[in-house]
């Protein structure tokens, strides 16, 4: 099950951090079709938000056809957004911890590894036209 972390000094809406982390868990598996949700209750126990901002995020995650409302059972899961690619253990999420770690060893920190994963995904998705490779629609 997802545990919410809510940072109130991140400036980023707490329903939107919420959507963001539930999307994070099923982009790595996390969170797979038919797993249950936290209830709204239980967030609200464990982070101390207002339960409209739970019932929102939630909405939002229906909204875009990634959970559904059960009345009575919850809310669960529809369809993932994992990859086999972003697997704990596939070589490309290996070849990232490794670099991550000469990056440390470099000395850098978080906010300069992130700066610098972000601006190297910017302009790889700038810069290039179709992603290499079978497209989601072959895939599926």
């Amino acid at each position: 099950m997802v545990e919410y972390r809510i940072d109130r000094r991140s400036g980023v809406a707490t329903y939107v951090q919420i959507v963001q982390q539930t999307k994070q868990a099923l982009r790595l598996g996390l969170l797979e079709p038919g797993d249950k949700l936290p209830t709204a209750r239980e967030v609200v126990e464990a982070t101390a938000i207002n339960p409209n901002t739970v019932l929102k995020a939630y909405r939002e995650l229906e909204r875009e056809g990634l959970v559904e409302p059960r009345p009575g059972a919850g809310t669960f899961v529809r369809r993932s957004l994992s990859h086999p690619e972003a697997a704990a253990d596939s070589p490309l999420r290996t070849a990232l911890a490794a670099w991550m770690s000469r990056a440390r060893e470099a000395g850098l920190e978080r906010e300069d590894i992130t700066a610098l994963i972000a601006a190297a995904v910017d302009e790889s998705f700038s810069n290039s036209g179709p992603r290499p490779g079978p497209s989601r629609e072959d895939t599926a």
